[in-house]
């Protein structure tokens, strides 16, 4: 390809403090509109702010983890520009020194471990929320004054997979350190893009567009593919990129002009008069460094070493917390911790998907799902049994021995009956028979299938497979 693209990226993540980040309003969602509001979030003259120490702990905890420089001296500084959502006209945000600057994040790529580079964090209060009607639109000020921080990259990003990849990373993180659950519908983590072109090898930058109104990982990977096939495509054809503001439309699949950057608002930035600037020793910093959680990347590694499951398995385990978590406690319960990841990564997961729910929403302990694992472990149920029972405890929370008990789901492990119901299967299907010994291997599982009718798919496949072959080796039928 002789196109490359460059790729920067801006998260505001929405920190999960009990209060907001200048006033004592409640920070919840899903509140009544206009109930967590009170004069200081809702700009009235005269009031002044009080900052929320629990943001900058958390803001610190952040650009530790993002192997951050965290400013010994930091302030806040007045964003001014006008919208119905920003009830002051000025939103309080930090400026020309923000509290973490010159970190880096290592994604997996196709071609390796990458680093991409964090150029900024910075904290600042969310604005309002518009809600448009039949014939007028509302505000909400629930959302105004609520804590973010900005996390910015470096434009160190090479394709829509690295974007993707860098924001898993990214929101692994800081759900492991516990300061967002980064829920995007909720609004909790919100991304914009800038994205250039440019000829591969040459240096200078492209003119860059900002994509806006991204609303998933998979909405940026998608709008990112469209943006650069774009850029090139006019390239390509003699016209010019312009720099503006594009809105993605997920339903059309396509980018739209928004607004050029000439136009864009200067935002007059100056110190917030109203609030000290801060002062970070280094013992404050150590100790919150001291705080923090086992990093993704290096629970995924002890997580290979400790229960010898595979790097595949051990990342997919890893990408919530509490889906790590469950494991380790299941795992500590079990004779076999590869058999209970596959269970969790395959069966529970497709479970917890068609419920919309996450596992620690699920009525089933990690006792009794270990009990589960041993049970298939040990042979006393096979595969097919396994998800059967499962779903079965999550709708009634009865243990797992009872379910197999109850419903007859024991696998059937007699020699003797299980070859009588092969040798039978094999009389009665000698087309599938001759198939077989005519070259076609594979017909022998119509014949598997047959015998795990029989037993109501209670019999062991593979000993049943096996059992098959042999009688059919040995001349039977």
């Amino acid at each position: 390809m002789d196109w490359e693209a460059v790729i920067g990226l801006e998260v505001h993540v929405q920190l999960n403090t009990n209060t907001k980040i200048f006033c004592g309003c409640r920070n919840e969602f899903g509140a009544e509109p206009n109930t967590n509001v009170c004069p200081v979030c809702l700009g009235f003259p005269g009031v002044l702010p009080v900052f929320n120490q629990k943001v900058l702990e958390y803001a610190i905890k952040v650009g530790l983890a993002l192997n951050c420089r965290i400013a010994g001296y930091t302030k806040f500084d007045r964003k001014n520009y006008f919208y119905p959502d920003l009830p002051k006209a000025y939103q309080i945000s930090q400026y020309d020194m923000p509290i973490a600057t010159e970190g880096w994040i290592e994604i997996d790529t196709e071609n390796g471990p990458k680093k991409i580079g964090i150029k900024r964090v910075h904290m600042e209060e969310d604005a309002g929320k518009l809600i448009h009607g039949e014939g007028a639109s509302y505000v909400d000020y629930n959302r105004a004054g609520v804590p973010l921080l900005e996390i910015v990259s470096q434009p160190d990003i090479s394709s829509p997979e690295e974007a993707y990849e860098y924001l898993t990373t990214l929101k692994q993180i800081v759900q492991y350190l516990g300061v967002s659950d980064c829920d995007m519908e909720k609004g909790s983590l919100r991304c914009d893009a800038n994205v250039s072109v440019r000829r591969r090898g040459e240096g200078k930058l492209g003119t860059k567009t900002e994509i806006k109104n991204l609303n998933s990982f998979k909405g940026v990977k998608s709008a990112l593919e469209y943006e650069i096939r774009r850029q090139i495509s006019a390239l390509e054809s003699g016209e010019t990129i312009q720099q503006e503001t594009r809105l993605w439309d997920a339903n059309k699949g396509i980018t739209q002009s928004m607004r050029s950057k000439e136009e864009a608002h200067d935002y007059r930035y100056f110190p917030e008069p109203d609030l000290l600037p801060i002062k970070v020793d280094s013992s404050t910093i150590e100790s919150l460094r001291s705080e923090l959680p086992e990093m993704p990347k290096a629970r995924r590694r002890r997580l290979v070493e400790e229960y010898k499951i595979t790097e595949y398995d051990a990342k997919v385990l890893c990408l919530e917390k509490e889906f790590a978590d469950y494991f380790e406690e299941t795992a500590r319960l079990v004779k076999n911790p590869k058999k209970c990841a596959n269970l969790m990564i395959s069966i529970l997961a497709e479970q917890l998907n068609q419920r919309g729910i996450s596992v620690k929403d699920l009525a089933v302990s990690p006792e009794q799902l270990s009990e589960l694992v041993n049970l298939w472990d040990e042979g006393k149920i096979n595969n097919l049994v396994v998800k059967q029972v499962l779903e079965e405890m999550i709708e009634t929370g009865k243990p797992a021995g009872a379910i197999v008990e109850e419903k007859g789901l024991a696998q059937v492990s007699d020699e003797g009956m299980l070859e009588g119901l092969a040798r039978e299967t094999i009389e009665k299907n000698p087309k599938v028979v001759q198939d077989y010994r005519s070259g076609k291997k594979n017909a022998v599982m119509f014949l598997v299938g047959q015998v795990m009718k029989a037993t109501r798919g209670k019999a062991n496949p593979q000993k049943v497979r096996q059992l098959l072959e042999r009688l059919l080796e040995e001349g039977v039928g």
